[in-house]
């Protein structure tokens, strides 16, 4: 079969003629006949070109004026992007790729499309890179034909098409394209597989890259069923906004087999944004919070964010808070309020408060009588402080005062302490003390302890 670029047209059906494409322009042979033929269909829809300059070749400046001449002669407006490539503990590989999909993601706008020259070589490529890395369906699922991608899809028109079909079609059209010195160097893994490994599966099994191709959709098939399995497992599980993060019902997640778990697990990680561990690290995770300790002190930390259980909820922060040893450590802050005006008191850790003028009178808040209200300071937890909240006929310990009203384990260190002089006014947004409160009828300040504001100091 030779490749023509009619056999695009029917994937670019759909795009809406007020879209504009982007292609990403190497310079190389797949986005080079990506550009070409997508200006022989003649197409509707705005086009144009954005390379990349990675600055990793001494060649780099050569290819930008190539894909400059390329898209003139084209008609085809080109937007040249320079990024610095920091592998930090990562390959080059992955650290280009990163930086190059960040400017992808930045100008991709509502409507847009960006055409990559993927094909099914790259295809087989990553599959089989994946099953090295050690993976399951979604990562067998490898290159995805289109996806979300900031405001904009990314789309991938060139996805079946074997690579020698590609290099026939320029040779026949006379076009000319850069080869990236880099990509002869086996050191780099993929390029290990290139080629190395694939030229012998190819003598062998000469239309691999098909058979290869169908797993790939089998696996995202699967993928699919997961993802809508996950959905209601997470539905269930009765997802929760917590300060510096969300919670998930422990039941609900200890009702389900270990696969479930670890799979609505991945889908909630991933939904909010947060790296998602190894198999290994899930594993651990499940034996250490899910299968019933419930233990408070037990936690499973990675990169910037933790896993931990309370009273029967699993909860995701993101970060792991100071150890308790340490707030004595913490500085006192003074401050003043001002009549009738919200005032705001920046905390070195969890967050702020903010003590927020009500001029209508409601339950619960702080007097405005500054006359009694001097000296105030924020101080933290010594040990031994009792509270009588507004409501309570007696006073008790601030320890049993935080068990009782279910504040997780972790935040009880950092509850901010506000005084006026010697005398305790308020715990955090959780109570204001006896004799603090407004009188009925009157006006007063709501406090709201604000714990995801800053992150704590590490």
């Amino acid at each position: 079969m030779t490749f023509t670029p009619e056999q695009l047209r029917a994937q670019l059906a759909p795009i809406p003629a007020s879209s504009r494409l982007w292609v990403a322009y190497s310079g190389g042979l797949d986005s080079t006949v990506l550009l070409h033929s997508l200006v022989q269909l003649h197409l509707p829809q705005r086009l144009a070109a954005l390379h990349i300059n990675h600055q990793l070749s001494q060649n780099a400046l050569a290819w930008v004026e190539h894909c400059a001449a390329e898209c003139e002669a084209l008609g085809v407006p080109l937007s040249v992007e320079k990024v610095n490539v920091q592998p930090a503990g990562r390959g080059v590989e992955d650290a280009a790729r990163e930086a190059r999909y960040a400017v992808f993601q930045r100008y991709l706008e509502p409507g847009d499309y960006l055409l990559t020259g993927h094909h099914a070589d790259d295809q087989a490529e990553t599959l089989l890179f994946r099953l090295m890395r050690g993976t399951g369906p979604r990562g067998l699922a490898a290159i995805a034909p289109q996806r979300p991608m900031g405001a904009g899809v990314v789309l991938r028109p060139l996805l079946s098409v074997p690579q020698n079909e590609l290099e026939a079609y320029a040779r026949a059209q006379g076009l000319s394209w850069v080869t990236d010195d880099s990509n002869v160097h086996v050191s780099f893994d993929r390029n290990y597989l290139r080629h190395r490994v694939l030229p012998l599966l190819a003598e062998r099994w000469p239309g691999y890259t098909a058979q290869w191709q169908k797993t790939a959709e089998l696996c995202a098939e699967n993928e699919i069923l997961l993802e809508e399995l996950a959905l209601l497992d997470f539905d269930a599980a009765q997802c929760r906004q917590e300060p510096a993060g969300w919670s998930l019902s422990l039941e609900a997640m200890q009702a389900l087999s270990p696969p479930r778990r670890a799979n609505v697990l991945r889908f909630w990680l991933r939904r909010m944004g947060v790296p998602v561990p190894g198999r290994e690290a899930l594993q651990q995770i499940d034996a250490q919070l899910l299968q019933g300790r419930n233990n408070p002190r037990a936690q499973y930390r990675w990169g910037d964010w933790v896993l931990r259980t309370y009273q029967q909820r699993l909860y995701l922060l993101a970060h792991a808070l100071l150890p308790p040893d340490r707030v004595q450590d913490l500085p006192q802050i003074s401050f003043a309020l001002t009549p009738e005006a919200d005032q705001r008191v920046m905390l070195p850790v969890a967050g702020g408060l903010h003590l927020e003028w009500h001029g209508s009178t409601q339950p619960g808040l702080l007097r405005a009588d500054l006359t009694q209200l001097t000296q105030l300071q924020v101080r933290w937890r010594q040990g031994g402080e009792r509270c009588r909240p507004h409501d309570r006929a007696h006073s008790q310990s601030l320890k049993k005062l935080l068990q009782a009203a279910g504040l997780p384990p972790w935040w009880r260190p950092y509850v901010p302490l506000l005084y006026s002089g010697e005398q305790l006014v308020a715990v955090g947004d959780l109570w204001v003390c006896h004799g603090f409160t407004a009188p009925v009828g009157e006006s007063g300040y709501r406090i709201h302890w604000q714990r995801d504001e800053q992150r704590p100091v590490e």
